[in-house]
């Protein structure tokens, strides 16, 4: 099974890797596990005025603060994670690399917004259950 893990640095991110540790059925059969972070692009005006190599290496930089704890974290739980990471809409983009690296399975936290936070504000999770064809597992 290939396995993709939605990671954003937030609590409910730890969340659901705790959650993986104390479930492990979930990883039994794994051949590939990859942990995504996705960064908001900045606005145009600011790429524009900072240059392409100052915002690919910022963009790098907030990504590796997201997944250097993941990587440690899954490392101690004897698993060898691959890392990615992308600029765009998360949940747009999650579910664009979970279809096109033909992941198994999308795995990610859940902030566990209301209805009507959803409605107003959106939701990453919603997001990609809305877009995404790979099968998604919410941990809340």
């Amino acid at each position: 099974m290939k396995i993709l893990l939605a990671v954003d640095g937030s609590p409910f991110t730890k969340k659901m890797l705790a959650y993986l540790a104390a479930h492990p059925e979930f990883l039994a059969d794994v051949s590939s596990i990859t942990a995504l972070t996705v960064q908001p692009a900045l606005p145009p005006r600011a790429r524009a005025a900072l240059g392409k190599e100052t915002v690919d290496s910022y963009h790098a930089d907030e990504a590796a603060k997201v997944l250097d704890p993941v990587v440690k974290y899954l490392t101690r739980q004897s698993l060898k994670p691959k890392t990615a990471w992308k600029v765009g809409p998360a949940g747009e983009t999650i579910a664009r690399f979970a279809e096109a690296g033909k992941f198994d399975l999308v795995i990610m936290g859940s902030h566990g917004q209301s209805a009507l936070g959803n409605l107003v504000m959106g939701s990453v999770a919603t997001q990609v259950l809305a877009r995404c064809k790979v099968p998604v597992l919410l941990v809340r």
